[in-house]
């Protein structure tokens, strides 16, 4: 999800609410203690220079059990964020206290935002040797207008 499509699905909400990969919810009483601009710039196993840049949203679960934060102070938080450190249009990435500083992309369904486990991954497979792999298919789930038949030179 980039800014602009929170801050979309921001309008009109009445209660801001996010669940974790597992199903539970973010407690309501949670803070947004930071928006920020992450970039890295790397190189990957395969040699190549990369750059990446995410806004980084940062929830907070304190002891003030009867905070709630509203759609519409979010909204002045970002754009306060957005004014004051140029941010662009870039991909958000949530953080979020577990067994560490966890870290996940963000959707919006049906008036939630879900947060998304991420997963490491190599960038350059094909450098590295690592095989990609075809995906399996049952052959149950084929059907007949897929099927070769004589003739038609798919075999």
């Amino acid at each position: 999800m980039k800014l602009s499509q929170i801050k979309a699905a921001l309008n009109g909400l009445e209660e801001i609410r996010f669940v974790l990969p597992d199903g539970k919810a973010v407690p309501a009483h949670f803070h947004v203690t930071e928006i920020g601009l992450i970039d890295k710039h790397f190189i990957d196993c395969g040699g190549t220079v990369r750059r990446e840049s995410v806004i980084n949203f940062q929830l907070f679960t304190a002891t003030d059990y009867d905070h709630r934060l509203a759609a519409q102070k979010l909204q002045s938080i970002i754009e306060l964020s957005e004014k004051t450190l140029a941010l662009p249009d870039a991909e958000i990435e949530v953080e979020h206290q577990g067994q560490t500083i966890e870290k996940y992309s963000l959707e919006f369904d049906q008036g939630i935002f879900r947060l998304i486990a991420k997963q490491t991954d190599c960038l350059a497979k094909d450098k590295c040797g690592i095989p990609v792999l075809k995906p399996k298919r049952s052959l149950a789930s084929l059907s007949e207008e897929t099927s070769c038949t004589p003739g038609s030179g798919c075999c």
